[in-house]
């Protein structure tokens, strides 16, 4: 222990952090890399797999209903003329009235790009074909050989079967978004809006096999760590306080059972970010791509009661970036669709992290558009987009997003009989549960989920509110006056949405408006992230600034760490004699610790 005070921490990270991999999954992407790295790999969360069924689907969630209602349209329009009131820009209903000359708009794909922002470059389709070299070196060997003879005849029709290109069977990351709707692959997101993404469309078992795919293909290819030397690793899991326990039951078995990690140790993202940036005590607002969360943070203990999740995220600034256009008929006369095309998501996000912020005033910009047509070569647009601040706007007034109506997957299922909050499990079972409900601490098998019986759920808090007011409301339930304040002083923005200019003012000016007046609070802050918002998550699962500097790599908390063979024997078992509990209780204890 007195070791663990008193190495100097690089010294520390180069002994342990070389065999420790930290893993942050999320709905858009997943961050994972060694702790010793000092920024992660982000690569979208997705796989594409290879499809013959008709009609087919582009996107696995293509037949969810996303179809906007009279009624949300209706708050979607008086949400715009709000923020423009307050932005000091025109309405809805003057744009006809002020717009005297149309707007002009021109294709410049005959035009060399006059830009290097990588933003603007257009995103080229991804080959689906196998790379083959093998039948090029079989054809020259025989050309060597000279074998000229009725044998290469009767061989031709074989030879040019070697020649015909051959589909890759699965697709991932960045190339998977990037596949033409003319081919055959369905895109399958594994987690949505924070959560596993279960439908009847998608059941639990090829959620389950996907993100066990995509996160296979990420540490053979890209890290390369194939699996018969992982029995030489452990992994943190930095998990979303979206998350239930039952999915953070499934991540344990996807790590330690499939992907054959020896040990796995689970943090939350609000805590990590806290250790990520030296701080003990924060409210963090984590704002990811399709989902927003609010948790506050004492002395590195986490307070479950102070949790808000709001179902809106980045994505959604960018499809509302979209809506802002058209109707204020700026976007070309091109087929964009950000559900069914997710080329075309890509597109629409990078222009928002290339042109959108908040400020007052008209903000408008020149921009290249991008179109992805089925079976044409990209297209390329020159024209001028307004009302580039509007669309951030919606974080405070969410009706101008309209998130996606999505069915919510069955709570039924994540209602966890073994709660992993409880001190103890030692009541008795029913007699209508069979051994296979508590066997192997939940593997994922898709008929038990059908049968599973159904418990008194507790999902976790959501709000339909703005932004300002979630964190008004989570930091007032945090009880204490002194710590109220604290925490209206130590905001803190992760996520990559957090970048936005002009974000930072904006949450400070509307949080203070948002606190009652009869509470006694004056001064609100965002403090400056000394990392960057969209990987601090990520790094503070690996690194930490307290007086031992690395969070994962430690060994005082033995009973923290779960290992392989305990798990996949036991799991979480009733009478047991070791006991797995939730991310609360594991990042408590190891607080304790390392601020004592």
């Amino acid at each position: 222990m007195d070791y663990l005070k008193t190495v100097v921490p690089s010294q520390l990270l180069a002994e342990r952090g070389s065999n420790l991999v930290v893993i942050n999954p999320g709905s858009a992407n997943i961050r994972i890399g060694l702790a010793q790295h000092d920024a992660p790999i982000s690569v979208p969360h997705c796989i594409a797999r290879r499809t013959s069924q008709v009609p087919k689907k582009n996107v696995q969630d293509q037949l969810l209903n996303s179809q906007v209602t009279t009624a949300q349209h209706m708050e979607r329009e008086r949400a715009y003329d709000i923020i423009a009131s307050l932005l000091k820009i025109r309405f809805l209903d003057e744009e006809g009235a002020n717009n005297q000359y149309p707007q002009k708009m021109g294709r410049v794909d005959a035009f060399p790009p006059q830009s290097n922002n990588k933003k603007e470059t257009v995103i080229p389709w991804t080959n689906v074909f196998e790379k083959s070299t093998s039948s090029s070196s079989e054809e020259g060997n025989s050309l060597k050989s000279g074998e000229f003879s009725t044998e290469k005849e009767g061989n031709a029709n074989e030879e040019t079967n070697l020649t015909e290109p051959k589909y890759r069977e699965h697709i991932f990351g960045e190339e998977a978004l990037r596949i033409s709707p003319a081919e055959p692959y369905c895109l399958r997101r594994p987690i949505r809006r924070g959560h596993f993404n279960i439908s009847l469309h998608y059941p639990m078992q090829q959620v389950i096999e996907d993100m066990h795919a995509i996160w296979d293909w990420i540490l053979t290819e890209i890290l390369r760590i194939p699996r018969s030397q992982r029995h030489t690793y452990s992994a943190v899991l930095v998990v979303p306080e979206t998350f239930d326990n039952r999915e953070i039951k499934e991540l344990l078995s996807i790590v330690l059972r499939d992907l054959c990690f020896t040990t796995a140790v689970i943090h939350q993202e609000g805590l990590a970010a806290v250790f990520g940036n030296g701080l003990s005590t924060a409210c963090v607002v984590n704002i990811g791509a399709q989902s927003t969360s609010v948790m506050c943070i004492e002395d590195g203990v986490t307070l479950p009661t102070t949790q808000i999740t709001l179902r809106y995220g980045g994505e959604d600034i960018s499809r509302c970036l979209l809506w802002t256009q058209r109707h204020h008929q700026t976007w070309p006369p091109i087929r964009t669709d950000g559900l069914t095309k997710p080329i075309d998501l890509l597109m629409l996000n990078r222009l928002k992290e290339s042109h959108c912020h908040i400020r007052e005033g008209e903000v408008e910009a020149v921009a290249i558009v991008h179109s992805y047509e089925e079976g044409a070569p990209p297209g390329s647009h020159k024209t001028r987009l307004t009302a580039l601040n509007v669309p951030p706007m919606g974080l405070f007034y969410p009706m101008l997003l309209v998130p996606d109506v999505y069915p919510p997957p069955p709570r039924s299922w994540f209602s966890d009989s073994e709660d992993m909050l409880e001190e103890t499990w030692d009541f008795p079972r029913r007699p209508d549960m069979s051994d296979g409900y508590l066997a192997g601490g939940g593997s994922g098998f898709y008929p038990m989920w059908e049968n599973y019986p159904v418990f008194q759920s507790k999902p976790k808090k959501q709000d339909a509110i703005g932004l300002a007011d979630a964190i008004a409301k989570s930091i007032l339930s945090a009880g204490r006056i002194d710590l109220q304040r604290k925490l209206f002083c130590s905001m803190q923005l992760i996520g990559g949405t957090a970048l936005t200019e002009g974000l930072i003012s904006a949450i400070e000016e509307r949080v203070l408006h948002a606190i009652p007046s009869h509470e006694a609070i004056d001064t609100v802050e965002v403090l400056q992230s000394r990392t960057n918002p969209a990987s601090v998550t990520w790094k503070g699962g690996a690194v930490s600034i307290f007086p031992v500097k690395v969070l994962g790599i430690l060994d005082f908390t033995r009973d923290a760490w779960i290992h392989r063979e305990d798990w996949i024997k036991n799991g979480i078992h009733i009478g047991s004699g070791r006991k797995y509990k939730d991310s609360y209780f594991l990042q408590a204890q190891t607080m304790c610790f390392t601020n004592s």
